[in-house]
């Protein structure tokens, strides 16, 4: 079965039919009658197994290259937590990630079942739009496809630009790019590592001290000191109900951005650091089974005073992905 045979139907427009005795106002479903009600997207489309994850709830296309997404951020989430009176800006990578997985199965016919390689991910927030109110965050989203690449009519990669808007004003910018393949590729590409079940793990690491990394559960803390300044080993707790949502065979992106933020924390001191923007590029898969090394260097300040620290990981003497994270301090 291929990308082009698959016609996914959208899931707050699906209208039923109207049975014999009964008027289109009764017989309409439930979200028909009540438009102004909010659900989330089916968490399938944006590969989550919880719903609690889901970020986005509803999109429309407007051409062949533009949609508008919407989405919401809860005041309080279990791991992207507050950062003062903010928001977790780290809930802007995730909404940004869930956007192209969702418009790659809804509105490009990617079968579910196929991979995504994720190549980069980066958002810009407004510090000053992503304050925490009195209500969820109610999002819009603008999303403009600028390279879409197909292999025998199916989708095989696609980058594309996201403003989230918040009260009609611009809040975060990001961009990312991925590329698709069938199961079949993937397993030729993956070999034995293509399964959860196939991929051993190495046993769990001493977590960093959770105030050194901006964290506050030991739990949550992804990298483990390894005696020297600035560098860490890379710690996936595949038991993490968030970061590791349902089983994978290799570390997931976000994992890696959080490893990112977390490095650039301890590298700047700042507990209570505010990640405004990180730009990540992903060169190779993160294997579970292999020791990450996760390295953090200071950059110079940009020019509007917040801070920058570049944070790479390698295995095996390979890199694997690099993150530039700029951040504000709790005093900024």
């Amino acid at each position: 079965m291929t990308a082009a045979t698959i016609q996914l139907a959208h899931p707050l427009t699906n209208e039923a039919p109207v049975r014999e005795g009964r008027t289109a106002a009764s017989a309409a479903p439930p979200l028909f009658r009540f438009p102004s009600l909010t659900t989330t997207v089916p968490k399938e489309f944006v590969h989550r197994a919880a719903v609690a994850e889901v970020m986005l709830t509803d999109w429309r296309r407007k051409d062949d290259a533009r949609f508008e997404v919407t989405a919401q951020w809860p005041r309080g989430h279990s791991f992207f937590s507050p950062i003062g009176a903010h928001h977790d800006p780290l809930l802007a990578a995730e909404t940004i990630r869930q956007v192209g997985s969702l418009l790659a199965h809804a509105e490009f016919g990617v079968p579910f079942g196929h991979q995504f390689l994720m190549w980069d991910l980066e958002y810009a927030a407004e510090p000053d739009r992503v304050l925490i109110g009195d209500t969820p965050a109610a999002l819009d989203i603008d999303v403009t496809c600028t390279e879409v690449k197909r292999r025998g009519g199916a989708l095989a990669g696609l980058r594309y630009e996201a403003v989230l808007h918040r009260d009609g004003k611009p809040a975060v910018r990001g961009s990312a790019a991925y590329t698709c393949t069938t199961p079949a590729v993937y397993r030729r590409l993956r070999g034995d590592r293509c399964t959860p079940e196939g991929v051993s793990r190495l046993p769990l690491t001493a977590p960093a001290p959770p105030r050194s990394v901006g964290r506050v559960s030991p739990a949550d803390v992804v990298l483990s000191p390894v005696g020297e300044t600035n560098r860490w080993q890379l710690r996936a707790d595949t038991r993490h109900h968030v970061l590791f949502d349902h089983p994978v065979d290799h570390v997931p992106g976000m994992v890696l951005l959080e490893a990112a933020r977390q490095a650039a924390a301890a590298a700047l001191g700042s507990c209570g650091m505010l990640p405004t923007g990180i730009a990540s590029e992903f060169h190779r898969y993160a294997e579970l089974d292999t020791p990450c090394t996760i390295q953090a260097q200071h950059l110079p300040d940009a020019a509007d005073g917040r801070k920058s620290v570049l944070v790479t990981g390698h295995q095996d003497g390979n890199l694997v992905f690099t993150s530039t994270v700029k951040a504000l301090s709790p005093e900024s």
